[in-house]
């Protein structure tokens, strides 16, 4: 997501500026065509001197939320796929390019609805042919806004994954209905606790899934993308029993944001995160606009449940900022830490370039034993994308490193609480 404050006074398209700021307030999932954020619109369009009404933020491939505007992935896309493509420049505009997918892998991929308490929500299974025993681990892959389980599944290769190792994998699918983006609702306060909302119904989700298929209760982990990486840190704390470990792509760090204001200045830094508005000429006259963020400035409560996390980001994610990603690694740490003792945690750093040519840091730190606990990659020059992903799913980075099969290392490695 590219926003033009930095241009000139001379130089500013009103109009440009405005639409900008109104998929920014979209990416969270918020609906700047009704109630007190249609007014909060119409101050920014009277501010930058964008007289003409300005369209309504898009709900076509035009979008900037939080992710990049899915596509809609037939279920034969969405098996496992073979190879990798050129990287595609970092435009959320650009045409997808043309992908041929090799033909379906012999697992079965099937749809499903969960009725919990906290709500309905879909989902897939994929049930590869063969399981790694009688008690197979299970993984929770949870999409990113716009995003559905067949492009997401399309876009991770995850179900490849699971042919080779023998795992279940499980794609919960966010309803219009709760969130107009399809965005996993990490921001809202009702949204980040054990026992309400989300949270509760996805594990509901997860323990009906492992009963029905007898998946192993000790190596069951949960992993996601933007907004899906967001409530996967929300379930890390929750719910630290049920999962085993979480996978974060481009999240967010535990209650970073009570409301969409404050989501989209976490998204872009934490307290600091509307500060690259206020240099804009006129931005400080919007009506409000500076107050309705700032309930972000608000200190994030603090995950102090040490659940062993892996995690990728991008040095140049302009709709994530990598703080975050650096946040969550640093609460993890003090989390596994304080469990150490005074033993502490060691740390191990390398760097290096992954077959597509994207460089990668990666930091590990582990416990007494050796066990990694906590495992941050970043991925340079990557923008907002699952990192080695495959361009048949929206939102992917083919150069980069393998984060699904990192993931699913670095899973299997854990040792069975």
């Amino acid at each position: 997501m590219k926003f033009p404050f930095n241009a000139g006074k001379s130089s500013v398209d009103g109009h440009a500026i405005s639409a900008t700021i109104e998929r920014a307030l979209a990416a969270a999932g918020l609906d700047t065509r009704t109630g007190t954020l249609r007014d909060v619109t119409q101050t920014i369009r009277r501010a930058l001197g964008a007289t003409q009404e300005a369209a309504p933020a898009a709900t076509t491939d035009d979008a900037n939320v939080i992710d990049v505007t899915a596509r809609v992935v037939p279920p034969e896309v969405a098996a496992p796929l073979q190879g990798r493509a050129a990287d595609r420049p970092d435009d959320q505009h650009a045409a997808p390019p043309a992908v041929n997918p090799p033909a379906q892998a012999p697992g079965r991929f099937s749809a499903h609805v969960f009725s919990h308490a906290a709500g309905s929500r879909n989902y897939k299974l994929y049930v590869p042919a063969r399981l790694a025993g009688t008690s197979p681990p299970m993984i929770v892959m949870l999409h990113g806004c716009t995003q559905s389980a067949d492009d997401f599944a399309a876009g991770t290769q995850m179900n490849r994954q699971a042919d080779e190792h023998g795992f279940l994998v499980v794609y919960p699918e966010q309803s219009a209905q709760a969130n107009s983006s399809r965005c996993w609702n990490w921001f809202q306060p009702q949204d980040q606790g054990r026992d309400t909302g989300e949270p509760a119904l996805i594990a509901g989700l997860v323990d009906d899934v492992a009963r029905r298929h007898g998946a192993d209760p000790r190596r069951i982990f949960v992993a996601g993308l933007s907004a899906g990486a967001a409530m996967a840190v929300v379930l890390g704390e929750t719910h630290p029993e049920r999962f085993a470990g979480i996978g974060v792509h481009s999240g967010l760090p535990y209650a970073s944001a009570h409301d969409i204001p404050s989501a989209m200045a976490a998204m872009k830094g934490g307290r600091s995160g509307m500060s690259a508005m206020s240099g804009l000429s006129g931005l400080t006259g919007l009506g409000g606009l500076m107050d309705f963020a700032g309930g972000a400035s608000a200190t994030p409560r603090q995950a102090v449940q040490a659940v062993p996390v892996i995690i990728f980001h991008g040095d140049r994610d302009h709709t994530v900022q990598q703080t975050n990603g650096e946040h969550i690694a640093r609460q993890a740490r003090d989390a596994h830490g304080a469990q150490a003792g005074p033993a502490g945690l060691s740390e191990t750093a390398q760097a290096g370039t992954a077959p597509g040519g994207r460089r990668y840091s990666r930091t590990v730190h582990a416990d007494a034993q050796g066990q990694p606990l906590v495992e941050s990659w970043t991925i340079h020059g990557a923008g907002h994308a699952w990192s080695g992903g495959h361009p048949s799913g929206s939102y992917t980075d083919p150069t980069g490193p393998d984060a699904s099969a990192e993931m699913v290392r670095f899973f299997l490695a854990l040792r069975p609480a």
